[in-house]
């Protein structure tokens, strides 16, 4: 037996609210649930899903502002007509999270533009051949577009920059870059997909990336670092001026 036969992918973990709204939308998709039915209880929830109410309060709060359930005070959350539903809305929560996202680019600019100067100078031929494949991976999934591959065009780009950084030969760069990292995919994947899915597909994205792999490739670090940081700050700036952010 093959050694890639002996294990399986781990699925990433989800938050608790999340893993209860998708519930509740899967039963809603099944038929078992209707618009007009009432929910359950915010007791009654938290005793089948074992979680605490203030789990199942944030997952009927995100429910409601994707439109799925409406909240009617004294009475219960209710399951929405999906003819009356928005395509797109965020929770205050959601805004939180794209405030931080903004300040981890505000810190991953420098770090990324000084990382991608070094990889110009540092990098091998074989860490170069990794960098362009993980970078066509890139084209591969934005084409298909954030219906059908949002989550692997996300992390095609994380690991793009995550192997320029290793590329760059300074520890500290990796491991900066890893704290990054970990803080969007353990705390803040689900607001950083919604910004990727708004406003980081399409050419004109994919060529801020390009720059900066076509820099590295010539072994140019002033290009790099320029590329690297003009790559991020327009990311923080796009997600600064949308509408929907606060």
């Amino acid at each position: 037996m093959s050694k890639t036969a002996l294990f399986e992918t781990i699925d990433r973990p989800r938050r608790l609210p999340d893993e209860v709204a998708a519930a509740i939308n899967a039963a809603i998709e099944s038929g078992k649930l209707r618009p007009g039915d009432r929910l359950p209880t915010e007791a009654a929830l938290s005793e089948t899903f074992g979680v605490a109410r203030t789990v199942v309060r944030e997952a009927i709060s995100l429910l409601r502002y994707d439109g799925v359930v409406d909240s009617r005070r004294g009475v219960g959350a209710f399951i929405t007509d999906t003819g009356t539903r928005s395509a797109f809305r965020i929770s205050p929560s959601c805004f939180e999270k794209r405030k931080q996202i903004i300040q981890l680019l505000q810190l991953r600019t420098g770090v990324q533009a000084g990382a991608s100067a070094l990889a110009a100078e540092n990098r091998s031929d074989a860490q170069l051949e990794e960098i362009t494949a993980q970078f066509s991976e890139m084209e591969r999934t934005d084409a298909l577009g954030p219906d059908k591959a949002l989550e692997a065009r996300v992390d095609a780009e994380l690991l793009f920059y995550r192997k320029i950084t290793e590329a760059s030969a300074n520890e500290y760069y990796v491991e900066v870059t890893g704290m990054i990292e970990k803080n969007i995919q353990e705390n803040l994947r689900s607001a950083f997909l919604k910004n990727a899915a708004a406003s980081e597909f399409g050419p004109h994205i994919l060529d801020e990336h390009r720059a900066v792999l076509e820099a590295i490739k010539n072994g140019d670090a002033e290009k790099a670092r320029q590329a690297a940081r003009s790559r991020f700050e327009r990311a923080a700036e796009r997600l600064a001026a949308r509408e929907d952010f606060a």
